[in-house]
């Protein structure tokens, strides 16, 4: 399966987040962490201190004047339903668009494989680091203990 939702960046994007492979939900409203249960955008929102965004214009609109690029590290991938422990035979996404066409200076990853694949794959001379995935499988963090340990992005927009 192609992965076939856009990056989000422009020009003064600092920081880059990619997750793993847009899920079910996301692929089916074609925007990122579409699934009502996940809580990225919870998380984000917190973080930056703005109001949980709800339609895919605000979200974007939330993305851009912060100053964070969105993108996933699979470009194309086997999958079955959502899950990341179903992924097989992942193929990175090329970032070099975004990494030229912006001001990261940054990357995070949304969770263990994003981070684990983007070691293997992907990895460009930038600072990366993990984040605990938002992903409602992560039942083990709480909102509080997420927003707690992506607060570290603040230091570098």
């Amino acid at each position: 399966m192609k992965h076939e939702i856009a990056p989000v960046y422009d020009g003064k994007s600092k920081i880059l987040i990619l997750g793993s492979f847009p899920s079910e939900a996301s692929r089916k409203q074609g925007f990122f962490y579409g699934h009502p249960n996940n809580r990225f955008w919870r998380v984000l929102s917190a973080v930056l201190e703005e109001p949980v965004p709800q339609t895919v214009a605000e979200k974007r609109e939330m993305l851009l004047k912060n100053g964070v690029a969105l993108w996933d590290v699979i470009g194309s991938c086997e999958v079955d339903g959502s899950a990341d422990s179903s992924i097989k035979d992942a193929s990175p996404n090329d970032l070099s668009p975004i990494l030229s066409g912006s001001g990261v200076r940054a990357v995070y990853l949304n969770g263990r494989l994003a981070f684990s694949l983007y070691e293997k794959h992907a990895a460009p001379d930038l600072p990366y680091f993990y984040l605990p995935s938002t992903s409602p499988a992560n039942a083990a963090y709480s909102l509080d203990r997420l927003v707690a340990g992506w607060s570290v992005i603040r230091c570098m927009l």
